[in-house]
C-alpha cells in the first residue's frame, strides 16, 4: 500500500477519500499525524488553494500529497462564499467560522431570495502531487449543484450539507447516506477524475 498524505484535518474528507481510493492500493494518512500548521491558503482559486496545501503537506511529510479546495458558489450572491466558505462566517460578532454559523450566515443572506433564485453549485478541485516540487500535478474537477433551502434539513455530512437540496434526488445532502454521496458528489466526481488519470 503506498501511503499518501491528505491535506486536511476534516474527518468527514478523511472518511470519504478513504473510501474512495482504498481501491486503488492508497493508504491515506491524514497530515494531523505528522504536523499541525497550516498552509496560508492564499490562492484566488480553488485549484491554486488545493495545489498550496498540497505542496506544504508533502514539503513536511517527503510523501506525495493530495489536497483539495472545495467550497459553495450561489448565484444570487456573484458566486459567495466561494473559496471562501469554510471560513465564510469567520468574525461575525467575533467569533471564528463554523459550519453552524456559516449556514445560518448564508441562509440570512438569502432571506429574501425566492427559491428559483437560490441556486448553488458545489465545486471541488483535487490535486496530487508526487513531491513537493512536482511540475506536472494530476488535478480533478467537480461540480455538484442543487438550491438553498429555507432551513436545515438532515443530520448528516458536514459544512453546508443541511441547506443544500439536490432536485435529482428529492433530499437535502444532509439526508443522503454516505453511499449514495459518494457516487454523485463535487469531491467523488473530482476523485474519479483523478484516479481515472492515476490508473493511467
Amino acid at each position: 500500500m503506498q501511503k499518501v498524505v491528505l491535506a486536511t484535518g476534516n474527518p468527514g474528507k478523511l472518511a470519504e477519500m478513504q473510501t474512495l481510493l482504498s481501491p486503488l492500493g492508497m493508504t491515506v494518512i491524514p497530515q494531523k499525524q505528522f504536523f499541525t500548521e497550516e498552509a496560508v491558503e492564499n490562492g484566488l482559486t480553488f485549484i491554486e488553494n488545493a495545489l498550496i496545501k498540497a505542496r506544504f503537506a508533502s514539503e513536511k511529510t517527503g510523501l506525495p500529497a493530495i489536497a483539495d479546495d472545495s467550497g459553495l458558489e450561489v448565484d444570487a450572491l456573484g458566486g459567495m462564499p466561494g473559496i471562501y466558505s469554510a471560513r465564510y462566517s469567520e468574525g461575525d460578532q467575533g467569533l471564528p467560522a463554523s459550519d453552524e454559523r456559516n449556514n445560518r450566515k448564508l441562509l440570512a443572506e438569502l432571506a429574501h431570495f425566492e427559491r428559483q433564485n437560490r441556486q448553488a453549485c458545489y465545486y471541488c478541485a483535487m490535486v496530487y502531487l508526487r513531491h513537493p516540487k512536482d511540475p506536472t500535478p494530476v488535478i480533478g474537477i467537480g461540480k455538484w449543484c442543487g438550491t438553498v433551502l429555507n432551513e436545515p434539513r438532515g443530520t448528516g455530512g458536514f459544512g453546508y450539507d443541511p441547506i443544500i437540496w439536490m432536485p435529482d434526488l428529492k433530499a437535502s445532502v444532509a439526508e443522503l447516506t454516505k453511499t449514495i454521496k459518494n457516487q454523485h458528489s463535487h469531491r467523488a466526481q473530482a476523485i474519479q477524475q483523478l484516479v481515472t488519470q492515476l490508473k493511467q
